[in-house]
């Protein structure tokens, strides 16, 4: 296994997409335009979660979130969607939680990835692969985690194998590489994620995402400038 030093991940937030679930009072077996707005909820609340709450109110919005995303897993244990999310939200809530208690939740969200990854690894764009491989590599490895960036890499390219041209993998990739000191492909990488397609109903996770990108190329250029 191979480490490399990294950014703290319980300094950074992770981002991966969007969300939360619905009061739901159906049975576990439930009519697919139900599932399919609990998981549009769980979708925009994260967004909101991640890209306008701060301090305590992010806490406990995620908090919040993470309960109802994994209720809603519980609920659906066929599919790998509210797993996904579940991961997605487990993630992001270690990366603002702060060094008590970050470790288990990504834990959880490693096990909901790889659960979800066993139901269907190409749900929702390959997402269980972006999120997994931006897990690895934000997660300190040797004996503090589980961190591993040559898992985070072929993560990462197999999450662009099934989205090419997708936000996210562009985006989580180009970061990848930024932190492997490998600019000029970062750059490419982040390119193609300012260039995505946006996505319909994602409009919150697009703007902050593509926030993000516009910040990281300013990095990536003047790395850049100063090898010229």
């Amino acid at each position: 296994m191979k480490t490399v030093s990294r950014r703290s991940f319980f300094g950074c937030t992770t981002a991966a997409m969007a969300g939360a679930l619905l009061v739901l009072a159906a049975a576990p077996s439930l009519a697919g335009e139900t599932f399919e707005a609990a998981l549009a909820d769980i979708q925009h609340r994260w967004a909101e979660a991640n890209y306008h709450e701060h301090g305590k109110e992010q806490k406990r919005a995620f908090d919040n979130l993470l309960d109802d995303a994994r209720d809603l897993a519980s609920r659906n244990p066929e599919r790998a969607e509210p797993l996904i999310w579940q991961g997605i939200v487990a993630s992001s809530f270690a990366g603002v939680k702060g060094p008590f208690g970050a470790m288990g939740l990504a834990k959880e969200a490693r096990d909901a990835l790889e659960a979800a990854e066993a139901i269907d690894p190409t749900a929702l764009d390959g997402s269980v692969y972006t999120s997994l491989g931006a897990l690895y590599y934000k997660v300190p490895g040797g004996i503090i985690g589980f961190g591993d960036d040559d898992l985070a890499r072929r993560y990462l390219l197999k999450a662009l194998e099934v989205n090419p041209d997708g936000i996210d993998p562009n985006y989580f990739y180009g970061e990848f590489l930024y932190e492997q000191k490998e600019y000029a492909q970062a750059r490419q990488a982040l390119l193609r994620a300012q260039h995505a397609e946006p996505r319909a109903g994602r409009e919150t996770a697009d703007a902050g995402r593509q926030t993000e990108i516009s910040t990281l190329l300013e990095k990536v250029d003047r790395k850049l400038g100063s090898k010229g």
